[in-house]
């Protein structure tokens, strides 16, 4: 099963950024991201193995426009945060 990686920040400029980081740094590929506060708070979500999505949230967390309000590493998620992010994922691709 592979590992998630979420970072929040403020903006979606800054999320956009985070999520170039990740997936530049490492092995990982877009989830989904969400919304809150009309943009002002992005939360960007990647999977991949568990050493990668460290690596991906790290670097984010270290180069990133702004400094993340959040980020976390899950390395074994349980089906039902698998399924919250599938019900996510659906929204951006109607």
């Amino acid at each position: 099963m592979k590992s998630l990686g979420l970072i929040e920040v403020s903006g979606v400029t800054a999320a956009v950024d985070c999520l170039d980081i990740m997936c530049k740094s490492a092995d990982v590929e877009f989830v989904t991201w969400e919304r809150k506060l009309g943009g002002r708070l992005v939360t960007v979500i990647v999977q991949g193995n568990v050493s990668a999505v460290t690596a991906a949230v790290e670097n984010a967390v270290a180069l990133g426009l702004k400094k993340p309000v959040a980020h976390a590493v899950i390395a074994s998620p349980h089906e039902e945060t698998r399924r919250l992010l599938e019900i996510s994922a659906s929204r951006i691709r109607k």
